[in-house]
């Protein structure tokens, strides 16, 4: 699954971003400010930007400038400033697209994917395959998860929830965001479902399931992948 930062800090664009994104599969990270966008990219595997010019504490050029220091991934401008003067100071700067507010999802979910596409066949960058996080190990080339080199037995649903935990160790996830992601239906309230497909993840995962190590519950929010391990 590839993550997508979004920079934006009009609170009705980001969401309408995030949700159509979403449904394509994607997985949204989410900054209202510069600060925020390069605390984000610096601390995550983020493969595409949208981002916004005129955002707070930071703008948009300078979070692009610093993003081009140590990375070549795609970054899309989505603005309302139409002056040929910006357009043509970011791309100059290295932006890969320039799109004018007020803008259409599809045409921002086609553009995504011409980036992405362009970006991994021609730059010879191949995303992310496996994934190590203490004694755990996800191949998504074979689609297995081993713990200490031994596959571990999981249903359909155990897997996708793992898989989608374990790719974005330390950032918190809803019951709902969890439910809707994995089982592709609208979440209505009901948490059994995730809370017994957990249970049975930390059975295979934890030493010790009732005090786990790995997927923490974060009390009245959900669960995380914990980064760090002894």
């Amino acid at each position: 699954m590839m993550n997508i930062l979004i920079v934006e800090d009009e609170q009705d664009i980001r969401e309408l971003l995030e949700i159509h994104l979403s449904k394509e599969g994607y997985n949204i990270f989410t900054a209202e400010d510069g600060m925020q966008a390069l605390d984000i990219f610096q601390s995550k595997d983020i493969d595409i930007a949208l981002l916004d010019v005129m955002i707070p504490k930071i703008n948009g050029f300078k979070v692009l400038k610093k993003i081009r220091e140590t990375s070549e991934i795609p970054v899309i401008f989505i603005t309302a400033r139409e002056e040929e003067s910006d357009k043509i100071l970011g791309l100059g700067l290295g932006a890969d697209d320039y799109v004018i507010k007020p803008f259409s999802p599809i045409e921002i979910i086609a553009r995504v994917k011409a980036q992405l596409r362009r970006y991994y066949k021609y730059s010879n960058k191949t995303h992310k395959t496996e994934i190590i996080i203490g004694e755990l190990r996800l191949d998504k080339e074979s689609c297995s998860i081993y713990k200490n080199d031994i596959q571990l037995a999981l249903n359909p649903k155990e897997y996708r929830l793992l898989v989608f935990i374990l790719e974005n160790p330390g950032k918190v996830y809803t019951k709902k965001q969890l439910y809707e992601m994995v089982w592709e239906n609208p979440y209505y309230g009901d948490s059994n479902t995730i809370m017994v497909h957990i249970s049975h993840i930390r059975e295979k995962i934890e030493e010790d399931p009732k005090n786990p190590k790995y997927l923490i519950t974060i009390r009245g929010i959900g669960y995380k992948m914990e980064q760090h391990h002894d």
